[in-house]
C-alpha cells in the first residue's frame, strides 16, 4: 500500500508538471513532434564490487538519454540516469527517468546474507542551470524488484571549455534513501546473523552517501563523445552504520572509469 501511494503521488507530480506542456502543443502528439535526440553508450569502470564494499571490480554499464532537442548544448553527466525529458527550454529540463539496478549476490564476504536481485528504479528528474557554466540535478526514483525503496540523488557540476573539443568539470554529490532501500543493501536480520557471522542490524531512513566527482569530456565529432571520469563518496547514516560495512566493508568508495557515447538526431 505505501509503495502505491508513493507512486500515486510520483504520477501525479510528473502529470502537473508535464500537463502544460502537452495542452500548450495540441496534446501529446502535438506534443511529440520536433527534433530528438537519442543517446546510447557505455561506460567501463573500476568500483567496488558491491556498495559498501572493501574490494573493487572492473564493470560496465549502458548509457541511454533521449528528449527533445533544445537550443542550446547541455551538460551531461555519467551521473545521469536513463531520462527521458518532458520540458526543455535550455536552462530548465525536467521530465522521466529510471535505473537499471543489476543483483547482488550473497559471495565471499556477504555469504549467509540474503541476494539482492536484479531490477530498476523509476522516477522523475528535475535539472537547471544557475550560472551558463553549472548545472544543478536532481532525481528521485523509486525501486522495483530490487527494492521497495525510494532514493534521491542531487548533483551540482561546474564544467569549462579548455578547448573547443575538450571540457573538464566536477562537483558535489549527495544521496538520500528511505528505510525500504537501506534494509535491501545494508539491513542484517537475526536469522543471516546467525549465518553469516555479521552482526544484526535493522536500518532506518536517512543520507545515504557524499562526495565529489570530477570528468574530462572529449567530443571527438558532433556526435562522437568519450570521457575519463573519477567519483568519491563517503557513506553516511544508516548505510556507514551497518553492520555489512563496519566488519566487512568501507565506508570509502572510490570509482574510475572511462566511456564513450553516441547521439542520434531524429525528427518527429
Amino acid at each position: 500500500m505505501v509503495s502505491f501511494v508513493r507512486l500515486s503521488v510520483a504520477a501525479s507530480a510528473l502529470a502537473l508538471v508535464a500537463g502544460p506542456a502537452f495542452a500548450g502543443e495540441g496534446g501529446a502528439f502535438g506534443w511529440m513532434k520536433g527534433d530528438w535526440y537519442l543517446t546510447l553508450g557505455a561506460t567501463g569502470m573500476v568500483a567496488p564490487s558491491f556498495e559498501g564494499s572493501k574490494k573493487y571490480m572492473f564493470s560496465a554499464q549502458p548509457i541511454i538519454s533521449l528528449g527533445k532537442a533544445g537550443g542550446e548544448t547541455r551538460f551531461s553527466s555519467r551521473n545521469d540516469n536513463i531520462s527521458l525529458a518532458l520540458i526543455d527550454s535550455g536552462g530548465v529540463r525536467a521530465g522521466l527517468n529510471g535505473k537499471i539496478i543489476f543483483g547482488r549476490d550473497a559471495d565471499d564476504e556477504l555469504q549467509g546474507l540474503h541476494d539482492v536481485r536484479w531490477g530498476g528504479e523509476v522516477g522523475g528528474f528535475f535539472e537547471f542551470y544557475p550560472t551558463d557554466w553549472m548545472r544543478a540535478r536532481a532525481e528521485v526514483r523509486h525501486g522495483i524488484r530490487a527494492h521497495s525503496g525510494v532514493v534521491a540523488d542531487i548533483a551540482v557540476d561546474a564544467f569549462h571549455d579548455v578547448t573547443p573539443t575538450i571540457r573538464v568539470s566536477g562537483g558535489p554529490r549527495v544521496s538520500f534513501a528511505t528505510a525500504d532501500y537501506f534494509d535491501a543493501y545494508y539491513g542484517v536480520s537475526a536469522q543471516e546473523a546467525l549465518a553469516s557471522g555479521i552482526t544484526a542490524y535493522d536500518p532506518g531512513s536517512g543520507v545515504k552517501s557524499a562526495g565529489i566527482g570530477g570528468a574530462i569530456t572529449w567530443k571527438a565529432t558532433d556526435n562522437v563523445t568519450a570521457s575519463l571520469f573519477t567519483e568519491y563518496s563517503r557513506l553516511m547514516g544508516p548505510a556507514a552504520d551497518s553492520t555489512i560495512v563496519k566488519e566487512r566493508g568501507s565506508r570509502d568508495q572510490l570509482t574510475i572509469g572511462v566511456s564513450t557515447s553516441y547521439r542520434f538526431d531524429f525528427n518527429l
